[in-house]
């Protein structure tokens, strides 16, 4: 287990930028995680945005793509997610969230991730 704690979320006018932190706590070497983020717009399911591997590979949600960049440092135990190109479709919470080895499920999948964080709200106005 390791814990999570997310911040950098706020209020932003369409077309603006937040970047997000993940600081994480744990007694594993944080690269060995892979890290995702995800986000639960109120009423709807708990959907995934990005993912990178301790190695630093990513994979992206296609509605995200070119306007999210998740980035990871390991020095500091800390995975980020710019985003910029705000729309208001992207209003929901979000959540960072760690996997570790065996990395076993399906990456894109809450399912795939045993840890998380409380959330950080982030609301783009129109």
């Amino acid at each position: 287990q390791v814990q999570l704690v997310e911040s950098g979320g706020g209020l932003v006018q369409a077309g603006g930028s937040l970047r997000l932190s993940c600081k994480a706590a744990s007694e594993r070497t944080f690269s060995s995680y892979a890290m995702g983020w995800f986000r639960q717009a109120p009423g709807k399911e708990r959907e995934f945005v990005a993912r990178i591997s301790g190695r630093g590979g990513t994979n992206y949600v296609d509605s995200v793509k070119g306007r999210f960049t998740i980035a990871r440092d390991n020095a500091k135990n800390t995975v980020y997610l710019q985003m910029n190109s705000l729309k208001p479709e992207d209003t929901a919470v979000y959540y960072c969230a760690a996997d570790e080895p065996p990395y076993i499920g399906v990456v894109n999948t809450t399912t795939a991730y045993g840890s998380w964080g409380q959330g950080t709200q982030v609301t783009v106005s129109s």
